[in-house]
């Protein structure tokens, strides 16, 4: 401590003075950072629903008939809006458009069968058809694939990694242009697209996915800037795991909610933001958002210790997953 206090001794009154000034910036800097992070997680919540429509404004819901959509869906009808419910099977469609008009009064649901991966003009030309007229405020881009289990890149089935791509991709885009005029049209509207954690550390073992998801936060960056002055906001929503059959994960844990408790929080904390890398992105979900945080400030989300991590726990699950298919195959 005395060979420091000596060496500080040596520098210049006036250069001790600059560096002083430089810490305390920092320091300011670092703290009006940590206040606006603890703020947006836990105490502001975000723009109100209503901005977007009143009750009867029409959602449309792509992956609507499982997990976080069928939950997108579920609770914009609770909030009044009506649905279009778009996924690849229709008898799940059917009754989740029977359960929301049972269950809310006065909720219309139209819905269409769709199977992405197929990439089909006329599946696109049925969708422009069915929300033409109506008056579409919001617009959920959900659907989405991951792979079956992680894998190496090189090993990945090229079905799977065009898949991947085309749905998550695609699909995504397609679709946008189809919704996106008639909220333009009608000058407000809100356009959320799910991202990941994996489309912003790079994540060995789901290349592919890691990839289509990073593609999608650069994509939304850039039209939700193009859309801001015409009046539609657009999102980012990025999440960590979340107990849906994507994930294969089953329980609840303080780093993984339910569907229910993930899209609450989505739509409760619509355009806040403060610390994320990307404009038009929130994390909303308060322990992914503190997860991300942390990180961010270290190690360092694109660090090759991020990516090294992700790769030895990619490599883990995959070993396991292969272990419970050779035990079920000598059962069989």
């Amino acid at each position: 401590m005395d060979k420091i206090a000596d060496i500080w001794d040596s520098v210049p009154r006036g250069a001790q003075w600059a560096l002083g000034a430089i810490g305390a910036l920092y320091a300011a800097s670092w703290a009006t950072t940590l206040l606006y992070f603890a703020m947006d997680t836990f105490l502001l919540s975000g723009t109100n629903l209503r901005k977007y429509g009143k009750k009867g404004t029409w959602a449309v819901v792509t992956g609507a008939s499982d997990g976080l959509g069928k939950e997108f869906a579920t609770q914009l009808a609770s909030k009044g809006f009506n649905l279009v419910l778009v996924s690849r099977t229709q008898s799940k469609l059917d009754t989740l458009a029977k359960e929301l008009e049972a269950k809310y009064a006065g909720v219309q649901t139209k819905t269409l069968a769709m199977d992405f991966s197929q990439d089909k003009d006329a599946d696109y030309d049925r969708l422009a058809q069915l929300i033409k007229g109506l008056d579409v405020g919001i617009l959920i881009n959900n659907v989405g694939q991951s792979h079956s289990i992680p894998v190496p890149f090189l090993e990945t089935a090229r079905e799977e990694l065009q898949n991947i791509v085309t749905i998550n991709c695609l699909g995504t885009l397609k679709v946008t242009q189809v919704v996106a005029p008639l909220l333009v049209q009608r000058k407000k509207g809100l356009i959320l697209t799910m991202g990941s954690f994996a489309g912003v550390t790079p994540t060995p073992y789901l290349a592919t996915y890691s990839g289509s998801k990073a593609f999608l936060q650069h994509w939304n960056s850039a039209m939700a800037e193009e859309l801001k002055s015409q009046g539609v906001d657009a999102h980012l929503v990025v999440s960590y795991l979340v107990t849906t059959a994507m994930s294969k994960i089953r329980r609840t844990s303080l780093l993984i909610p339910n569907p229910k408790q993930f899209v609450r929080a989505a739509l409760g904390k619509i355009g806040l933001g403060a610390g994320e890398l990307f404009p038009y992105t929130y994390t909303p979900w308060w322990s992914h958002s503190a997860f991300k945080f942390v990180v961010d400030n270290t190690v360092g989300m694109y660090s090759s210790i991020s990516v090294w991590f992700n790769l030895r726990m990619h490599v883990d699950i995959r070993q396991r997953a292969l272990k419970k298919a050779a035990r079920e195959a000598k059962k069989a």
